[in-house]
């Protein structure tokens, strides 16, 4: 079972929209979180020593994640999206863009819809 994380900013839009469409998918666990202080589930550092893989959605979220945990990020590989923010929750576009861009590494886990 591979652990994987998505992180946004805030842990409102993008994140929790990869987590809902990718939950219960073979092989795999999700999470969410958010990297700004007031993001609705704001990132630990449990949660990265949890993910086995994290999927950042911008390369802004890539550095800050690098700059505030990177001594927690020895075993991860974290992985840009190139999502930016301008969706809503579960908007049709996004939930496209994250199947073409997060599926082919969840296939590697087994992670394909059933």
């Amino acid at each position: 079972m591979k652990h994987v994380l998505f992180i946004c900013s805030q842990n409102r839009l993008r994140s929790p929209t990869a987590e809902k469409i990718f939950f219960g998918r073979p092989g795999v666990e999700v999470a969410s979180a958010g990297l700004n202080p007031d993001a609705v589930n704001p990132l630990s550092s449990d949660l990265l020593e949890w993910a086995d893989v994290v999927f950042v959605m911008e390369k802004s979220h890539r550095n800050k994640l690098s700059k505030k945990f990177k001594t927690f990020l020895t075993d991860q590989r974290v992985i840009c999206l190139d999502i930016p923010d301008l969706f809503e929750y579960m908007d049709p576009m996004l939930v496209r863009l994250l199947e073409e861009k997060v599926s082919p590494f969840l296939a590697r886990y087994g992670g394909e819809p059933s």
